[in-house]
């Protein structure tokens, strides 16, 4: 090579192609178990049969169906439904989903009970894509306590499992998620007009989504 003559840059068409991300599956929750996801103020762990009672304590409270598709069940029905959503406890295919309880610590001024939840859902190994979603009991709405589970999550599906881009979609009249969904860097995306019907009417569907810094 000639002296001061710089090697020329590769033809873009020559270049290497990035690597294309993936989800780290399968996961088990059984890490989560051992080792759960620690805030300032939760202890975010896997859902268990036994957090049935209080999981019910919200589950059955008009303010909270009003925005999720839980019917208004018997109290059997509403404990054999968490029972369910605790059984998945494992990430491989697209569909399967993570039910993360919002345990209040022990030693506190309030007693050592779940109070909301976070499901992570795989929407696409493929494309390594996630969804998430939120429930909190509305005495601890407010708080910021969701926000700080929720950014848990995020950052537990990003370095843990490896998403690309975790994705909510909220009835596009809960205002009070919309607001969570900003908070957390996600972005307004899209809305679908009258997408669902609930409380007799049709109402939209909003999108909010995030991706990962580095993949």
């Amino acid at each position: 090579m000639p002296r001061g003559v710089e090697p020329a840059e590769p033809h873009p068409d020559k270049r290497r192609p990035p690597e294309r991300p993936s989800l780290r599956l399968p996961y088990d929750a059984a890490a989560l178990d051992d080792a759960p996801l620690l805030t300032p103020r939760l202890v975010l762990r896997p859902l268990r049969d036994e957090d049935a009672e209080d999981v019910y304590e919200y589950q059955r409270l008009p303010e909270v169906r009003r925005f999720i598709p839980w019917p208004d069940w018997t109290k059997e029905d509403a404990f054999a439904h968490t029972r369910k959503r605790a059984g998945w406890r494992r990430l491989a295919d697209d569909g399967d989903g993570l039910i993360i309880a919002m345990q209040l610590p022990p030693g506190g001024t309030e007693p050592a009970r779940v109070i909301g939840d976070v499901m992570l859902r795989v929407e696409s190994a493929e494309h390594a894509r996630l969804e998430i979603g939120w429930v909190v009991h509305p005495t601890f709405q407010g708080l910021g306590l969701a926000r700080e589970a929720a950014s848990a999550v995020l950052t537990f599906g990003f370095r843990t499992i490896g998403a690309h881009r975790i994705h909510a979609t909220l009835d596009a009249r809960n205002e009070a998620s919309a607001r969570l969904c900003e908070r957390l860097g996600m972005q307004r995306e899209a809305t679908f007009i009258e997408h669902w019907w609930a409380d007799g009417e049709w109402t939209d569907t909003a999108i909010y989504a995030t991706r990962s810094a580095v993949d």
